[in-house]
């Protein structure tokens, strides 16, 4: 798919590059700052350190338009992909930044285990894009274990790796919902442990995004911009002037 090759070299995102990162999420900051290299700055939810609350919703996020420097807002609201969040966001990102990279700005909702008709240009684009045809074809990906194995070397979720597959032919539809039904039925079974609260630096690192985050810190280095409103601008109130060294660090 050419569309797909066009993307990665727009983005300079090399799949090699993603499948070698360490997890899922090292893989989605990975391309997180491919993005912000590019001028396209990235937000993540976080609740309690954000105006918006994203409770009970489907809701993937949103492209935001800008002449200069548009803008990802990546959600974080009820994820229903099997217990597997950082997969998700890796193919939800991909999705809105390919939406970017064509002028459209609009709100993203994206199932990953619809087995329906077509989901349409958008869908095909980004899976080539992360799990190219060719490659997925020699990974005899069938059974749930290699299913599993092939989902965390693209940092995909298991239920992306089987629609994927049962689109390109792979697997049969039968066989394909069997596996979403397997991998929901793990998932329940699992026992349900409560997130650790972010840490204010971290959640307000994610939700402003790095390099805006960094582009702030410059203006109050130059003075444009104190550090109390720097606090009450750009961290909402959430962090303190001493505070600032170290979400400077927290940056790298």
């Amino acid at each position: 798919m050419q569309d797909a090759e066009r993307f990665r070299g727009l983005v300079d995102l090399d799949p090699e590059e993603i499948h070698r990162a360490r997890t899922k999420d090292a893989a989605l900051s990975l391309i997180i700052a491919k993005a912000e290299a590019k001028q396209i700055f990235v937000s993540q939810s976080q609740n309690l350190y954000m105006p918006q609350r994203l409770v009970g919703v489907k809701f993937s996020g949103m492209t935001i338009k800008d002449a200069k420097i548009p803008f990802v807002f990546l959600a974080g609201g009820d994820e229903d992909e099997h217990g597997e969040p950082a997969g998700r966001r890796v193919f939800t990102l991909t999705l809105m930044l390919t939406l970017v990279a064509r002028g459209i700005f609009a709100p993203v909702n994206y199932d990953g285990t619809s087995t329906g008709p077509s989901p349409g240009y958008d869908y095909d684009l980004v899976a080539e894009i992360l799990m190219p045809a060719a490659d997925l074809t020699r990974e005899h990906a069938e059974s749930l274990g290699m299913i599993q194995a092939t989902a965390d070397r693209y940092k995909v979720t298991p239920s992306a790796v089987v629609v994927r597959a049962m689109r390109l032919g792979l697997l049969e539809r039968d066989a394909a919902l069997t596996h979403l039904n397997a991998l929901r039925e793990e998932f329940a079974q699992r026992k349900e442990s409560q997130p650790r609260p972010a840490k204010p630096i971290n959640a307000v690192r994610k939700y402003n995004g790095t390099e805006y985050s960094r582009r702030m810190l410059a203006a109050v280095d130059m003075g444009k911009l104190s550090t109390a409103d720097f606090c009450r601008v750009v961290c909402l109130n959430k962090l303190k002037p001493p505070q600032i060294a170290d979400f400077r660090a927290a940056l790298g």
